[in-house]
């Protein structure tokens, strides 16, 4: 049986945190766990005054992942930071009324904004997200990701990042970080497994704290991952934020097609220039006998993209490898960076950085 992410969070959780009371998982002090292979890492995020206690908390915890099976290093650091104060709410009481007209603004200290949408859910967006960004730091850019999808965010497995974002003073979030990508998402604020059931004005001023509130330092570019559709989010950002461009994918299926077409019109209407179109899950391969088929069919995209005069920045194979790096929080471009199937993200980021557009 291979080692998991689940299978290190359920040991952790029997570690207890001694000053919460609580196991160190749902304290929030275990940050940035990685199960790569046979090798585990992870942070522990403490006040530098309670250094001596958390000594032994941490022996405890290396001890208890390496008796896991098929675990052959692990590595637990403590890091010291100042009690902070709890993040601000993302659950404003009243929207924010409007002084007069107001501009797109940049989000401070980021260069480019590049937003990945869908018209329909289950193209996979997210996953060509999380390893665009990826990709991307492994081009040497400085790469935020923003998880926008706030009914059903995801990057938080994908990037492999727990615990809660802490605040200094109770209204600047500082963000999470790991494979070299800067991550902020509600899913990090909420409880796994908990409904975000929020109102229109409760989203729209939520997503406009993570934007303009959370402290992404330099970034050459913040990815933002967007929901499926045309509604309250993609207007938001739109209208708030300067987007250099958007990243539409899709499946080849007609009606997938069909949904994206309206997602390219929403961007157009919104002022934001297309940077390209994505064909998901564009063939498979069967790993017994070599054969390829094209199970949602093949080329649409690549049709659509040319009557709509954008770029197809590529064809992602349907592979088991890209969902099963995505459910162990290593995006493929990270746990397998030399497969076929990561090339073609890598592919795109070079893409992206040629143009100037990353």
């Amino acid at each position: 049986m291979s080692l998991t992410r689940e299978t290190v969070l359920a040991a952790l959780k029997t570690i207890t945190d001694p000053i919460s009371g609580d196991d160190i998982v749902g304290a929030g002090i275990m940050r940035a766990l990685t199960v790569e292979g046979a090798e585990v890492r992870f942070v522990l995020e403490i006040d530098p005054a309670q250094a001596e206690a958390y000594g032994p908390v941490r022996d405890a915890a290396e001890k208890v992942v390496a008796a896991l099976v098929g675990v052959d290093k692990v590595s637990a650091l403590l890091t010291g930071h100042a009690a902070k104060a709890p993040p601000p709410d993302l659950k404003p009481g009243k929207p924010a009324q409007p002084k007069g007209p107001q501009k797109p603004q940049k989000i401070p200290g980021v260069d480019r904004i590049i937003a990945v949408a869908s018209g329909k859910g289950g193209v996979g967006k997210s996953t060509i997200s999380a390893n665009l960004a990826c990709a991307l730091a492994a081009q040497g850019r400085r790469v935020g990701l923003l998880d926008a999808d706030v009914y059903g965010p995801s990057q938080p497995r994908m990037m492999g990042i727990s615990g809660r974002p802490a605040s200094p003073d109770g209204k600047t979030i500082l963000p999470m970080r790991n494979h070299g990508v800067t991550m902020m998402s509600i899913g990090l604020m909420t409880n796994e497994g908990q409904a975000v059931v929020w109102r229109g004005p409760m989203l729209i001023g939520a997503l406009q704290q993570m934007m303009m509130q959370v402290q992404w330092g330099a970034l050459d570019v913040l990815i933002v991952d967007l929901p499926p559709g045309t509604g309250d989010v993609q207007m938001t950002l739109a209208q708030k934020a300067e987007v250099d461009g958007a990243i539409i994918v899709s499946t080849p299926q007609d009606i997938a097609l069909i949904d994206a077409r309206k997602g390219i019109d929403m961007f157009n209407q919104l002022h934001v220039p297309i940077l390209g179109m994505i064909e998901n899950m564009s063939t498979h391969i069967c790993s017994n006998c070599g054969h390829e088929e094209h199970i949602f069919g093949h080329g649409g995209v690549a049709a659509e993209a040319a009557k709509l005069n954008v770029p197809l920045l590529a064809e992602v194979p349907l592979h088991l490898d890209v969902r099963l790096a995505s459910d162990s929080g290593a995006p493929i471009v990270v746990s397998k960076p030399d497969s076929p199937q990561a090339k073609v993200f890598h592919a795109i980021a070079r893409t992206l950085v040629d143009r100037g557009a990353a």
